[in-house]
């Protein structure tokens, strides 16, 4: 075979299995439908299910990526932890093993074409005859699977047929070996996918043209060079995604070295066991089983890890956001003194107040265009809530006095109306897609006066709204406004009324201060109010 005919066949095989490949997983994903997203929720309360789980789906999809994307879109709902992430993601790599396998065993032990040919015959005749339904999407990924066989049936071939008296130029040493792993990276990032790669690998090593040494050096290349695709997703995107990036670029970097360094004797030990066992010494099996053996090292090194690594990456990548919602004042040192912790306490509900006060101001100035700010602010609020309720519970199991013990719940009270003067802004942002009419004007400049001075002509406030809401009623009436519009509008008013008086009753107990162990104070007659109740 001349040099260009070797060419040809190398691009046309390499082309055919990422095609292939491409064809395999987007099959695959949309056979999977909904459930993928269901499964992994429901599969990943612990480290071993995690594992198992990313390492499964992994091998059914044929895409780590895929794995990885849903991963990180539980992360950011709030479905996943950032630690029971890792788990699915560490398992994805093993998962992705299972390619080498799969062209070990099939794709260099049998005669491809008898076995491509009717998968691709039936994959279009699924894709063809079930358009937009699963048995299409199964017939796709049929199709790709036969398409990738074909792909490496051309390797083989263009491998063979220069392999004669020929081999890959190689370093001597060390040097040759960093070399390959260089190669293998390269590789990876130029064509995007490390199975290709892989294939590439094997390929070359069960022709002869690259010794066992230099091809796994090969597949520890292809292995880091998969995190670049990681990095370039990460660019721009969430903290979460990035942070489930980092952890991605680390394992396979810790785990590659790790590899790298111990390269001669692990290669040694897998070849000497394969023996023993009397299996055939083909390359191209040894290789699969080495990607295998030293991505579960890496899992065994981050076990004792995953903790120290879940805080690390929490401790980077951080937005404004995230250290705002981070509580200032409540932490384990002041826990274990009741008196100190309940001034903690106080003083981040004072914080969660600050950051309420500052949601009601911007819904009454800019009601229409606050709402990226409002949304934001609010998730700074769930989180900061949560974290006092947590505290809370924390300090309540230890020993208090009684007047300690009756301040806790009032100062629970607190951040109950904080938290329901932030939902309420965002409820009135949310419902208004024009501004409220000028009438409106007297209601929100005493609603802001209000929230400066939490006694400023209260009753004055109330009647601005009642007037505003029989303006908004009779303008619907006349049919100068819409019936949604008008509905809109009423309900942001009544949200910002509610978002204010929530406000008011939290200034006036703290003012009251919140030493009295009453259940409520001169005022306060009724519990906080819902955000689905309407004024």
């Amino acid at each position: 075979m001349n040099p260009w005919e070797a060419a040809a066949g190398l691009l046309g095989g390499v082309g055919l299995f990422l095609l292939g490949m491409g064809l395999m997983t987007d099959g695959l994903k949309l056979a999977a439908g909904p459930a993928l997203e269901r499964i992994l929720a429901r599969s990943t309360n612990s480290r071993l299910r995690g594992l198992a789980f990313g390492a499964l789906m992994t091998a059914l999809v044929q895409s780590s990526s895929a794995i990885t994307v849903a991963a990180i879109g539980f992360v950011n709902a709030g479905l996943l932890t950032l630690g029971q992430a890792l788990w699915v993601l560490f398992g994805a790599n093993v998962g992705t093993t299972m390619t080498g396998w799969l062209v070990a065993l099939v794709g260099m032990q049998f005669r491809i074409d008898a076995l491509a040919l009717p998968l691709i015959g039936i994959g279009m005749t699924l894709r063809l005859t079930g358009a937009g339904q699963r048995r299409g999407a199964l017939g796709t990924a049929l199709a790709g699977f036969g398409v990738l066989f074909l792909g490496i049936d051309l390797l083989q071939d263009a491998f063979a047929g220069t392999a004669a008296g020929f081999t890959l130029p190689q370093l001597p040493g060390a040097a040759g070996i960093v070399a390959m792993v260089l190669a293998g990276i390269l590789m990876t990032v130029l064509m995007q996918a490390s199975a290709a790669s892989l294939v590439l690998a094997f390929s070359a090593a069960q022709s002869g043209m690259l010794s066992l040494e230099a091809a796994a050096a090969v597949v520890i290349g292809a292995n880091v060079g998969t995190t670049v695709t990681a990095i370039l997703a990460a660019i721009g995107a969430t903290s979460n995604a990035r942070r489930a990036a980092g952890a991605h670029v680390l394992f396979n970097v810790i785990t590659g070295g790790v590899a790298l360094l111990i390269l001669p004797w692990l290669l040694a030990a897998i070849v000497g066991l394969r023996a023993a066992l009397g299996d055939d010494t083909a390359p191209a099996a040894t290789l699969a089983l080495f990607h295998t053996v030293f991505n579960l090292l890496g899992v065994a090194l981050m076990w004792p890890l995953a903790d120290a690594l879940t805080r690390f990456l929490e401790r980077r990548f951080r937005t404004a956001e995230e250290d705002e919602a981070r509580p200032r004042f409540i932490d384990a040192t002041v826990a274990a003194v009741p008196v100190l912790a309940l001034d903690a306490v106080v003083r981040e509900v004072c914080r969660i107040g600050e950051i309420a006060g500052r949601m009601m101001q911007d819904a009454l100035a800019r009601p229409t265009g606050a709402r990226p700010f409002i949304e934001r602010d609010r998730a700074i609020v769930d989180r900061l809530n949560r974290a006092v309720v947590d505290f809370v519970t924390h300090i309540q199991r230890a020993e208090m006095s009684a007047d300690t013990a009756s301040r806790l719940p009032r100062v629970l009270r607190v951040a109950r109306y904080y938290e329901t003067a932030a939902e309420l802004a965002s409820e009135a942002t949310a419902a208004l897609e024009s501004p409220l009419p000028p009438a409106a004007a007297d209601f929100l400049a005493r609603a802001a006066q209000l929230l400066q001075a939490p006694d400023a002509a209260p009753d004055a406030f109330e009647a601005a709204y009642q007037t505003l809401k029989a303006g908004l009623l009779e303008a619907g009436a006349r049919g100068e406004l819409a019936p949604a519009e008008m509905d809109a509008q009423l309900r942001a008013a009544s949200a910002l009324r509610r978002g204010v008086n929530q406000m008011l009753k939290a200034a006036h107990m703290l003012a009251a201060g919140l030493h009295r162990p009453e259940e409520h104070p001169e005022g306060d007659t009724e519990p906080p109010l819902q955000p689905g109740k309407t004024g």
